[in-house]
């Protein structure tokens, strides 16, 4: 065998396990579809490398993979770090309510705190100093104190490094030059927030502690191999292991190659997970025995956003950190729904980033299935006024949310390609519920929400925090991997991201992922 273990997927789980598992003096290799990024290579222009490309990822292996199917489009990370390198960087813990139903008895809330914290340890999870809480931190202290609700407001666990001592004016341009470069505690090199308000798109500071900076940083000081722009395409059973099938991602084109591991981790995200088994079951056939629940359970975690226009207050959502604060209902007590609110942040090139959106459907016509069903053009009109004209974008207030919603979609494949089922009617009270509470926030700070267009033409919704389609369960019947990862009927091959998680946590996913990730490797090897 060329490795003891093969992991596909370089996002929290992939990084994780590897780096557990090389530690353990495991032979490691990790194969990610994505680039390299750096602070020098990160997209900003319109001609960047923005989108990749599902039908040609040979041609365009950009920053985000969009995917828009009927009623829900899902935005993921393509680059080495996986997720880390595009989310928001907040790093929560669950309500212990989540693990009272749909998981396999052997995860439960208790058991799951040294792994936890474990994760916080090696991401450095911190708050955003009072000092440095951006505008739209203190309209949403503002907000639950109007409502009566300021015991449900705190700020946020997140994942970046800050300099306390740092004083800085919201109405001032961001200045890469009030970052303090430091080696961190794993030996990387990073720097203290500047607040530049690009958490989502490339920290040109590297003060996000994304997973390059940490563990995989690790997994490579500890021997593991790491291949960018390697698409993992097939994973055959062999004698001894497994054999996963790749295309070189190089020059324009394909490269067909193949490498063989006793064990393989799949950890390629929810989408990329459960499309690659299921090609692997249905298509080539390799994995004929993957359960039938493949696919199944799949959640957005409840992800809505609702911005609102302030005439009389600067906001700059373009400024600070992506998310500072929440304002906490995951007890409840509202409608019976479960759900927080957080300030959301818009980074200044999001035109640019849908109008490369819309330059690769003119390019790959066949690729229409990035435009949602309602026109598009019409929503980036509307982007376009905000991002455009700096007098109306700096008053515009992000109010984002997670809850739980039904966690009834499904991912298939249908003509070869991925496809979901959606269906929004059960999750339709969460959604209006924080539709109301947001508005209620946003009206009792003197802002004037507007719904998107997007929901208002045809009830079309977006997630950067898909969960599920290889859920974890008790049997084959009801889950696709064990409590381990472990795939039902198939040896030393697992499963380690959000694929796995069997439910709508409600807040954002990246440390329970990372905590599961964290005992699988535990337990494996």
């Amino acid at each position: 065998m060329d490795f003891d273990v093969i992991v596909i997927g370089s996002g929290f789980g992939g990084a994780i396990t590897a780096c557990r598992l090389a530690q353990k003096n495991k032979k490691v290799l990790v194969l990610e579809r994505g680039n390299e990024w750096t602070k020098d290579t990160y997209p900003r222009a319109v001609t960047d490398q923005w989108i990749w490309s599902p039908s040609h990822p040979e041609k365009h292996h950009g920053w985000t993979d969009l995917r828009a199917f009927k009623g829900m489009a899902v935005i993921t990370g393509a680059g080495v770090g996986g997720g880390s390198l595009i989310y928001a960087n907040v790093s929560a813990v669950p309500p212990k309510s989540v693990f009272q139903n749909g998981w396999p008895a052997e995860i439960t809330f208790d058991g799951l705190q040294p792994y936890y914290a474990a994760v916080a340890d090696v991401l450095d999870i911190t708050k955003v100093p009072e000092n440095q809480w951006s505008p739209r931190v203190q309209l949403m202290k503002q907000g639950a104190t109007s409502l009566g609700q300021a015991d449900r407001f705190r700020g946020a666990d997140v994942a970046v490094s800050f300099d306390p001592d740092l004083q800085y004016d919201f109405n001032d341009e961001p200045d890469l030059n009030k970052s303090k470069p430091f080696i961190n505690k794993h030996g990387a090199q990073q720097g203290t927030c500047a607040q530049l308000g690009e958490c989502d798109i490339g920290c040109r500071v590297y003060a996000k502690n994304t997973l390059d900076k940490n563990y995989l940083f690790l997994a490579q000081k500890q021997g593991a191999q790491i291949r960018p722009l390697h698409l993992a395409t097939n994973i055959e059973p062999i004698t001894g292991g497994y054999r996963v099938h790749h295309d070189e991602l190089s020059s324009g084109q394909r490269i067909a190659g193949s490498t063989t591991a006793a064990g393989v981790i799949v950890a390629a995200g929810s989408l990329g997970s459960t499309e690659l088994l299921l090609r692997c079951r249905d298509l080539t056939g390799t994995l004929p025995n993957l359960s039938r629940f493949l696919g199944k359970n799949w959640s957005s975690n409840g992800d809505f956003l609702t911005p609102a226009f302030y005439l009389h207050k600067e906001v700059w959502p373009d400024r600070g950190v992506a998310i500072g604060s929440v304002i906490d209902y995951l007890d409840g007590s509202d409608n019976g729904k479960t759900f927080w609110i957080q300030d959301g942040v818009i980074p200044n090139v999001v035109n640019k980033y849908f109008e490369a959106i819309m330059q690769r459907v003119r390019d790959v016509p066949e690729e229409k299935h990035l435009l949602p069903e309602f026109n598009m053009q019409s929503l980036l009109q509307h982007m376009t006024l905000l991002s455009a004209n700096v007098d109306v974008f700096k008053h515009i207030m992000p109010w984002f949310a997670q809850g739980v919603d039904a966690g009834n979609g499904e991912l298939v494949l249908s003509g070869g390609q991925l496809d979901m089922n959606w269906d929004l009617q059960q999750s339709l009270p969460m959604f209006e519920t924080i539709i109301q509470k947001q508005t209620a926030l946003a009206e009792a700070t003197s802002g004037h929400p507007f719904p998107l267009p997007t929901w208002l033409l045809g009830h079309e919704l977006i997630t950067p925090h898909p969960l599920g389609g290889c859920n974890m369960g008790p049997t084959a019947a009801q889950g696709v991997v064990d409590h381990r990862g472990k795939v039902f009927g198939y040896d030393n091959l697992y499963v380690a991201d959000g694929a796995i998680i069997p439910r709508p946590l409600g807040v954002n996913p990246s440390r329970t992922i990372g905590a599961l990730a964290e005992r699988i490797a535990d337990l494996m090897m």
